[in-house]
């Protein structure tokens, strides 16, 4: 390759590029090791973690502890589905569509809406997603995100809308919700009004309010919902959402440590092709047969690059599956049945914790789920420490987030907490915050 290039040196490859931001010192990495050696090395580092067993899980945020019925791991496990990908050959991938076909079935029931994609990489790519789907539809370029929206969301909205010259306009919360007020801002040149269902803290926003003040501005409006949540609440079909994601690892999905997660995403059958990815839809052969094919396919690597609505390039398939396989499992009621025991476990913590003197809730009489914001008297990064040495995972420091939010600590309780560990909880924290 040099003799061809007419050079005498690697480094010659790089003489274009300013001396400046040439780097050449030693790179500060280990000599390499040998299988055996990294093998041992591996089991070490993760020999320091601790697994969910040996923790009562508190912390949420967007991830949570719930329980994975056995079966989802017995189907995923199964060589056919274990090694599933994008179907680039589709319609000889029948069973692969025909799992996604049911997923996308199960997230139109689950988020009250018309058409789902073939799924997304996560929670906030898919609003992300969904947030530049508006501005097409509409041919506006301004979104409204409400600032209890999670903060990582938000952060990716802003990524995702500077490389298209999309402004995103911060939606302040009143008292641990949405601003209804500040609606009253909304003109012709916004398309989209996002918000998240529960909020960032815990807190149930009254979606079908918002959703006539979006409408009435010609906007469309966007809900990231918690899909076990769901189970209890109003799907944001019902409340009038025209684009609703979610988040699935809460869906047959385990915490892994952040990812792979899965995003979830339904549209309004006016916005069908405007949705990225993928979909697939359900017809019959020439002999009369049930079967399975893409039905759109609005991806670079399927239509003209300018016509394509994403690039998204996988579709989470395992995942996807996951999700299908636990929702399959529980079936309406007993989703319902898992939203009120989250319900209920979080209504007993919040009372056993407000009843600590000096304990008091971050945004008093709001309704909320199975997450909700205290405001404590210690940091929340000192009681965080004596928790973990309890063995306790305990809530998100909000005060890393936003100044009015200082003091503040963010509680999940889902179904795997039971009633001695929520105990535990409420004595170590009496204990550290003291009389």
């Amino acid at each position: 390759m040099m003799q061809y290039l007419g050079i005498s040196e690697i480094g010659e490859l790089f003489a274009d590029i300013p001396e400046s931001l040439r780097f050449r010192e030693p790179l500060a990495v280990p000599e390499r090791l040998s299988e055996l050696e990294l093998d041992r090395h591996m089991a070490k580092l993760a020999g320091q973690n601790r697994s969910g067993s040996e923790l009562a899980c508190f912390l949420g945020a967007g991830a949570y502890d719930h329980h994975i019925p056995a079966v989802v791991d017995a189907v995923l496990g199964r060589g056919e589905f274990y090694t599933s990908y994008t179907p680039y050959q589709p319609e000889i991938s029948q069973g692969i569509l025909q799992a996604i076909f049911e997923y996308q079935t199960m997230v139109c029931e689950l988020l009250g809406l018309d058409v789902s994609n073939a799924s997304m990489y996560d929670g906030a790519s898919a609003l992300a997603e969904a947030a530049l789907a508006a501005c097409a539809a509409t041919r506006r370029h301004r979104v409204w995100v409400s600032d209890l929206v999670h903060p990582a969301y938000r952060r990716v909205i802003r990524t995702y809308c500077e490389a298209q010259d999309v402004e995103v306009v911060p939606w302040p919360e009143k008292d641990g919700r949405s601003s209804e007020a500040a609606l009253d801002g909304l003109d012709e040149t916004v398309a989209a009004v996002v918000v998240q269902y529960p909020n960032f803290l815990g807190a149930v926003e009254p979606l079908r309010i918002f959703a006539k003040r979006a409408h009435a501005a010609g906007a469309l409006f966007l809900v990231a919902a918690y899909p076990i949540a769901l189970g209890v609440l109003e799907s944001p079909g019902a409340c009038g959402a025209d684009i609703a994601v979610a988040e699935g690892q809460s869906l047959g999905n385990p915490l892994s440590f952040g990812g792979p997660y899965l995003g979830l995403m339904a549209s309004s059958r006016a916005l069908m092709r405007r949705l990225p990815g993928r979909i697939v839809g359900q017809t019959v052969d020439q002999d009369g047969r049930r079967g399975f094919v893409l039905t759109l396919q609005a991806r670079e690597q399927h239509i003209r690059r300018e016509k394509a609505t994403s690039n998204i390039c996988s579709n989470q398939a395992l995942n996807a599956l996951a999700a299908t396989v636990f929702l399959a499992a529980l079936g309406p009621a007993g989703l319902a049945e898992l939203a009120r025991l989250n319900l209920q476990k979080a209504q007993y913590a919040f009372r056993r914790l407000t009843e600590i003197p000096g304990v008091k809730a971050l945004c008093p009489h709001v309704p909320f789920f199975n997450e909700f914001a205290l405001r404590i008297p210690v940091a929340a990064e000192e009681l965080n420490r004596v928790l973990l040495d309890r063995g306790i995972l305990g809530g998100l420091d909000l005060g890393k987030f936003s100044d009015a939010w200082q003091g503040g600590w963010l509680v999940a309780v889902t179904e795997t907490r039971t009633r001695g560990e929520i105990e535990r909880l409420v004595e170590t924290v009496k204990e550290v915050v003291g009389p």
